[in-house]
């Protein structure tokens, strides 16, 4: 199961009321950056590495997906690939003629896209991929971004029997 992240107002928040994860130690941030990674970022990704999401991250800025990877990297988080809109156009191949949506996740093999635009999780309604809306605001995105690919999971695995072990009574 593969679950993309968007970066501006999803992980990266800079308005000072969101909370943040510690900043990374001076000499990261001279090869990094200082960008502000949203709190609970940390754990979330880990737990869903564990229950085997793979991570993408998905953005329409122009960021270097290198850079993108060494800055969660210092923050302990690995993903398997960034989108950024260099990426997107090459890979879209866009036409006066073709006008895709702003994203496009189906069209990277991703299951679940995670952002802050209510109009991200309109193009999926009309394009067909599914986008969680979470707000920079909002202190329990972590939580619903968990429960959201706990969902997933248990609807594409199918209804599942409970099992009796063997000699166990029934």
């Amino acid at each position: 199961m593969r679950i993309s992240f968007d970066l501006d107002d999803t992980l990266i928040c800079y308005q000072p009321d969101v909370p943040r994860e510690p900043r990374l130690a001076w000499y990261q941030r001279v090869f990094v950056g200082d960008e502000p990674l949203r709190l609970g970022s940390r754990s979330l990704m880990r737990r869903l590495r564990e229950q085997g999401w793979e991570i993408w991250i998905y953005t329409t800025s122009y960021r270097r997906p290198a850079h993108i990877r060494r800055w969660l990297w210092c923050y302990g988080i690995r993903v398997a690939n960034v989108i950024n809109q260099d990426v997107y156009d090459a890979h879209l191949k866009k036409t006066p003629q073709h006008r895709p949506p702003t994203k496009s996740p189906k069209a990277f093999g991703i299951d679940l896209h995670i952002d802050d635009l209510e109009g991200v999780r309109l193009e999926g309604e009309t394009h067909g991929f599914r986008v969680l809306v979470i707000r920079p605001d909002d202190e329990a995105w972590a939580d619903k971004v968990w429960t959201t690919t706990e969902e997933f999971r248990w609807r594409t695995a199918g209804p599942q029997r409970p099992t009796v072990a063997p000699g166990a009574c029934g």
